[in-house]
């Protein structure tokens, strides 16, 4: 038997959380204050109302004009939403109430009971947010008489047919953990060195997308990126070949990369890994494919002017809609909002291409985390969809000791190529060779590569060459 779902209204839980709320269900939301909590509520309400459900927000904490400027600021309609009022008044300071025979909890626990009771089963509603319900504590002359009549209310609510949000401010003096048991599923919200999160760590009846998932506060409410998974997606393709349109690239790459493969272009600054990239897109483009660069160092119209330069006509290529470049700022995105912007590209605009340049600047998005598992999680998904991925990754050795890569992704790639310089007679030149390729078989030497005004060229082979991995490369005498 299949159960009811409700929308959350936030972008992006839904998926989290499999398909929204089970229906007739008691949901914790926990975290400190400022962590968003009654956002999320606001949000359930609004895709209450917006799918013709009865709603009730029962508040104790903030008065209602304030809630209602909160959901209006947001652009929520919360228009057919009844609200319970429970919050201290201005009289309740003003006349200074004393109780001399009957505690506080049990003078007030009764009348605000009988609000709640009248007000449920008047309106019968079918979504019920409680903000917060930490306030019952202090109506509870004990914690068994308040665990005890959590669960009496709790069951109340759902034997009248309502799914349930209520939240709860954790603290040391005040932990909730009781509340945890309580409850059908625990949302977790975090606010750590500046980065809000979301984790869900309980959902009685169904699975759910484990971990720490990137949340934004903005002026339309909360939006969640999923942690991506990249086992989750896939896309029927056929592994093909993409030529580079440069005869002597293919040469080397046994025809070219392949689609749906990881391709790492390493070298050093300047030396044309992006350039490199954008051959591949532009041969794309012919056969009406789209691609995107993502770029977290050059700027879009620095690209653009580059690239006029060099006979790759990337204004052309953006106009005709088969490539888009998107200019990321590293310290704005983290890597759970990052993945899904590219997610939102590929899955709505057919991308058969995607182009992240660079690793080091994709680096500082991930500000601590595991860089590693982020880009592994990214290049798998895109992997799975049938996307070639290309990785510019910048080594800081212009000559010297060869370094594949300096951050350990080698074993990622499915192709390997290197950009190097070489010093001959006094002069800076290019070399291009490929290090690495798992689909088949690839050339072994090495080829000068240069960049002018009419394009990428690439010679012969530099057989009378060796030592060209150090940048340092010596003629042979003897060679043929």
């Amino acid at each position: 038997m299949v159960e009811k779902r409700l929308q959350s209204g936030v972008l992006g839980l839904n998926e989290v959380l499999n398909g929204g709320y089970l229906s007739n269900r008691a949901y914790l939301v926990r975290g400190e204050p400022g962590t968003g909590k009654t956002t999320v509520g606001l949000h359930f309400l609004a895709a209450g109302a917006e799918n013709g459900e009865s709603s009730l927000f029962i508040t104790l904490e903030e008065p209602v004009v304030q809630l209602q400027s909160a959901a209006q600021g947001l652009g929520l309609n919360l228009q057919t939403t009844k609200f319970l009022d429970l919050s201290p008044t201005t009289e309740f300071f003003a006349q200074v109430q004393t109780y001399d025979i009957f505690s506080p909890a049990e003078v007030e626990r009764e009348p605000m009971t009988r609000a709640i009771v009248d007000q449920v089963e008047s309106l019968k509603p079918q979504r019920i947010f409680i903000d917060s319900i930490t306030q019952f504590r202090y109506f509870s002359t004990n914690a068994f008489q308040f665990r005890k009549q959590v669960l009496s209310f709790l069951r109340f609510l759902r034997e009248s047919k309502a799914t349930i949000l209520f939240t709860s401010e954790d603290s040391q003096e005040a932990p909730d953990d009781d509340l945890q048991f309580m409850s059908d599923g625990v949302i977790n919200l975090s606010l750590e060195n500046h980065e809000r999160f979301l984790c869900v760590s309980k959902f009685r009846g169904s699975d759910f997308r484990g971990g720490h998932h990137s949340i934004q506060l903005t002026q339309k409410g909360m939006v969640l990126f999923p942690k991506l998974v990249p086992n989750v997606y896939s896309h029927a393709f056929t592994i093909e070949t993409i030529s580079s349109g440069i005869p002597e690239i293919d040469e080397l790459l046994n025809g070219g990369i392949e689609r749906g493969s990881i391709t790492v272009l390493t070298g050093p600054s300047g030396v044309g890994k992006s350039t490199l990239g954008c051959q591949f897109m532009k041969e794309a483009a012919g056969r009406g494919e789209r691609s995107v660069i993502y770029s977290f160092e050059e700027s879009r119209e620095t690209l653009l002017q580059r690239s006029r330069g060099i006979n790759i006509a990337v204004d052309v290529m953006l106009r005709q809609g088969t490539l888009s470049v998107v200019q990321i700022e590293p310290l704005r995105y983290s890597p759970d909002e990052f993945a899904y912007m590219v997610r939102q590209e590929v899955e709505q605009h057919n991308v058969q291409i995607v182009m992240i340049d660079s690793l080091s600047g994709y680096r500082l998005s991930v500000r601590g985390e595991d860089l590693l598992s982020n880009i592994h999680a990214l290049c798998k998904y895109l992997q799975n969809m049938g996307v070639a991925v290309l990785l510019v990754n910048e080594v800081e050795n212009i000559t010297g000791d060869f370094h594949a890569t300096e951050i350990g992704i080698s074993y990622l790639a499915d192709n390997i190529i290197f950009l190097r310089y070489l010093e001959i007679k006094g002069e800076l030149r290019r070399a291009i060779g490929v290090l690495k390729k798992r689909m088949s078989n690839f050339e072994k030497s090495v080829r000068e590569f240069e960049i002018s005004r009419y394009g990428v060229k690439v010679g012969q082979p530099l057989n009378k060459l060796r030592g060209i991995l150090s940048g340092m490369p010596e003629f042979i005498k003897d060679a043929d």
